[in-house]
């Protein structure tokens, strides 16, 4: 493993811990601020707007300009966030905290670009997933102790600790190595990025993936404590053993070919909805938690999908689309859960469910017909340094 993939996962596991502190508290605490089930959907859906708007100028400024110079901004982005919303008096202030903390998704193209380029001997697939596997190790803890601290002091208290985390986390971002931004080595005539019709194929498919897997979530936590009757502690706890599911998945399905892996967390994200739809005592909504990691993996996935089909100094603006329309999920999903939760609670996982199965066949006869169900993740990585060496 290179130095810098050793800083990177020091840095977002620190990151994963500090967001885990806070994140499966967040629909409850603005519930807490005064907010009803639509009100809170549609917060979540605009800060999906924010991250969604965020995804392609970062991916082109880490191509133009450098990925290290962009990683930094939108750490240091995450804090000023972070420690706005732990100081907000209001719904009203919070939000626009919270939006602000949405740019901070504007990580995910120049992290995935930087993680890529420095590799070494691992295949994109591999690296990414590891590194979203520690910072799901980081956000193990973190839900575990945001409900402690919630229920001894307060859900403001946990942004508070989490505003510490993430600005040590900067720090430590800071000594990564700045990368050569990859010049344009194309000839006259070559038809740009969005002429790529292996590419267009992929995002359409990606796009219907992540929506599918994100609908079942926003409005989780919520279900879980007003309809089933969970406290704080035991939230926190289903987002710890969410985190521990994340990071097995990872490492363990990190290694798959990238369309079998993608295929695999939709089930994972499936059998989640399932679980909290049919289930009735902590046992199960624990195993529906592990099997979330899915959506880590999907998301992972997404990425090393596209690698292969995009030319080296295209990969920032390719990873920028592709986060684009996991963020346009993000933006869509929490409104459409928002209605679903106040027409009759358990209607965002028997919806999901339908939506789910429907996202897996088409993506599995999208994949089985692309042949993307065949390569192994190390021999996709010698794949691209060919096709590289050629440009």
């Amino acid at each position: 493993m290179s130095r810098d993939l050793k800083i990177l996962a020091a840095s977002m596991f620190l990151w994963g811990f500090g967001e885990g502190l806070f994140l499966i508290f967040q629909p409850l605490y603005i519930q807490q601020l005064g907010a009803d089930p639509i009100m809170i959907g549609t917060i979540l859906g605009i800060n999906g707007m924010v991250m969604t708007f965020s995804q392609i100028p970062s991916g082109l400024l880490a191509d133009k300009i450098g990925r290290r110079q962009v990683l930094w901004f939108s750490f240091i982005s995450g804090v000023i966030a972070t420690w706005s919303m732990a100081l907000a008096p209001s719904l009203s202030f919070f939000v626009l905290g919270l939006f602000f903390y949405g740019l901070t998704s504007s990580v995910m193209a120049p992290l995935n670009t930087y993680v890529q380029a420095a590799r070494g001997n691992w295949s994109v697939g591999r690296s990414i997933s590891f590194i979203s596997a520690v910072y799901n190790a980081g956000a193990i803890l973190g839900p575990i102790i945001g409900g402690l601290i919630g229920s001894g002091l307060s859900l403001k208290a946990v942004y508070f600790v989490s505003a510490v985390v993430f600005t040590l986390s900067t720090v430590v971002v800071i000594f990564v190595k700045k990368q050569p931004v990859e010049q344009n080595a194309g000839l006259d005539g070559e038809e740009h990025l969005l002429k790529n019709r292996r590419y267009i194929g992929l995002i359409v498919i990606i796009f219907m993936v992540m929506f599918a897997v994100t609908l079942p979530q926003p409005l989780a936590a919520n279900f879980l404590q007003n309809d089933r009757g969970l406290n704080l502690n035991q939230i926190g706890r289903l987002g710890s053993v969410g985190a521990l599911g994340s990071v097995v998945l990872m490492l363990v399905l990190g290694r798959l070919p990238s369309g079998i892996a993608i295929l695999t967390g939709q089930v994972g994200v499936l059998l989640f909805a399932i679980l909290l739809w049919r289930g009735n005592n902590i046992v199960l909504y624990s195993l529906a938690y592990f099997f979330l990691g899915g959506y880590k993996l999907c998301r992972a996935m997404t990425v090393a999908l596209v690698r292969p089909v995009v030319r080296a100094w295209e990969i920032g603006l390719a990873f920028g689309i592709v986060e684009t329309l996991n963020a346009l999920a993000m933006m869509l999903a929490p409104v459409v859960a928002g209605f679903l939760y106040d027409w009759q609670p358990v209607s965002i996982f028997q919806v999901g469910v339908g939506v789910i199965v429907l996202s897996l066949l088409i993506s599995a006869g999208f994949i089985w017909k692309n042949g993307y169900h065949f390569a192994s993740p190390e021999d996709q990585a010698v794949s691209e340094g060919e096709e590289n060496d050629e440009a």
